[in-house]
């Protein structure tokens, strides 16, 4: 699949474009800020933007899906042009539903100090049902 995403830089949307790449995806993307550590991150990943900043001409109706980060505004060129296209226009939750559609879907939740514990029973869990 060819994604682009708008808004690359976040600490969410970064690593899924990642992920993404490592699948075999093909991924671009523009962000008009983007702070460490993602931008060390995107960088090792090749898929830092050349420049900062939003473009249009970005968006061509050859991308399979467009991934809306959170702080890109209605108003934002590339989703514009998106919209124009008829793309497929996903925010990050609705992408992750879309992948995650025939597979067993596991929600973890609990207080930051003692994640270690909540991973270990979830570890626990998971293996024991063999997921």
């Amino acid at each position: 699949m060819r994604i682009h995403f708008i808004a690359i830089g976040g600490s969410v949307m970064h690593n899924l474009a990642i992920s993404l790449a490592k699948q075999g995806h093909q991924i671009t993307g523009s962000d008009d800020q983007i702070v460490e550590p993602s931008r060390s991150h995107l960088i090792e990943a090749g898929l830092l933007p050349d420049q900062l900043g939003w473009f249009a001409d970005k968006v061509t109706e050859d991308i399979d899906a467009v991934i809306l980060g959170a702080h890109a505004q209605a108003d934002n060129p590339e989703l514009k042009k998106a919209q124009e296209l008829g793309l497929k226009i996903y925010s990050f939750p609705e992408f992750i539903q879309e992948l995650s559609q025939d597979k067993i879907r596991v929600v973890i939740a609990g207080a930051t100090e003692n994640n270690d514990y909540e991973h270990d029973y979830a570890r626990y869990a998971l293996l024991r049902k063999r997921i």
